[in-house]
């Protein structure tokens, strides 16, 4: 049995559908072909919403991305100073845990200079640095922390995901740990 078209899919449920993938089975099987399965159409359908699988992968980047934002946006809400710090951390860490390929596609642009991802990405950097402003941080200084914070959520994120913390720890409590480490040595800066 051959797939039924399907009419009127649009890119929001292909994104959908994709991240479904992602998170199910990682980026590596996210594929027009699979993609195209789940959706229930014929490969070359998908063609018609985007160039093949790098401009799916790049739609996959800023849908990610935009994700990760409405989530870290969201908890910043009527928080400042080390409880925003603190919340949005938590949030972005948990957005891994809980959207692991969506979140491994935010990574996976493949032209990551390109102005749609840089513009998807730019929100989240301006986000950071509204919360960094309790801190009088300026200029690069308030850049180079929006820097420090993403490698630590994001190495902390990558070590999570590939059980790279073997000790019976409580992975929360170490983040919150380290988060405070970091406020404190903005602070300092």
């Amino acid at each position: 049995m051959s797939p039924r078209p399907k009419v009127g899919l649009d890119i929001k449920e292909i994104l959908e559908a994709a991240a479904e993938l992602a998170d199910q089975f990682g980026m590596q099987e996210v594929t027009l072909a699979n993609l195209a399965k789940k959706l229930e159409i014929r490969p070359p359908s998908l063609y018609n919403h985007f160039d093949g699988l790098g401009g799916l992968r790049k739609k996959m980047a800023i849908y990610g991305v935009d994700r990760l934002y409405g989530v870290l946006a969201k908890a910043a809400i009527g928080v400042a100073g080390d409880e925003a710090v603190l919340t949005i951390s938590k949030a972005y860490v948990n957005f891994a845990r809980e959207h692991p390929g969506i979140y491994e596609a935010t990574l996976m642009a493949p032209d990551m200079e390109d102005e749609d991802v840089q513009l998807a990405g730019s929100k989240i950097v301006e986000l950071t640095i509204r919360i960094l402003q309790a801190y009088s941080l300026e200029g690069d200084t308030a850049l180079h922390a929006v820097r420090g914070l993403r490698s630590i959520l994001h190495g902390f994120s990558s070590l999570e995901k590939s059980s790279g913390f073997k000790m019976s720890l409580d992975l929360n409590e170490s983040l919150e740990i380290i988060i405070k480490a970091f406020i404190q040595g903005i602070q300092e800066s």
